[in-house]
């Protein structure tokens, strides 16, 4: 059974700072790709990040490339999303996502395992 569970959420003012984990159940790790997304209030869940089973390869969605890193460490079974220069628009509940594979998977619907997500709440 694949258990994801997100962590490291809560409320942060603009410009600060969140990272949140993922731990993963999968084994091995390793032969996984890591997804993060997210939900606004009111809207649909969308792709943020992406990382491959390495970690060599990443991407993100334009909102957050630069501000962000998705990180992942294979001995621990975690996944990362260090969240810098938050901003209100980044309020949502956050997933984190698993697949079989070895490349990135950027398609909520390529993700066959969901976490039950974590809060951010950003203030103005």
């Amino acid at each position: 059974q694949v258990q994801l569970v997100e962590s490291g959420g809560g409320l942060v003012q603009a410009g600060g700072s969140l990272r949140l984990s993922c731990a993963a159940s999968v084994r091995p790790f390793s032969s996984y790709a890591m997804g993060w997304f997210r939900q606004p209030p009111g809207k649909e869940r969308e792709f943020v990040a992406a990382i491959n089973w390495s970690g060599r390869n990443t991407y993100y969605a334009d909102s957050v490339k630069g501000r962000w890193t998705i990180s992942r460490d294979n001995a621990k079974n975690t996944v990362y999303l260090q969240m810098n220069s938050l901003k209100p628009e980044d309020t949502a509940v956050y997933y984190c996502a698993a697949v079989n594979g070895y490349g990135l998977e950027l398609s909520l619907q390529g993700y066959p395992y969901w976490g039950q997500g974590t809060q951010v709440t950003v203030s103005s």
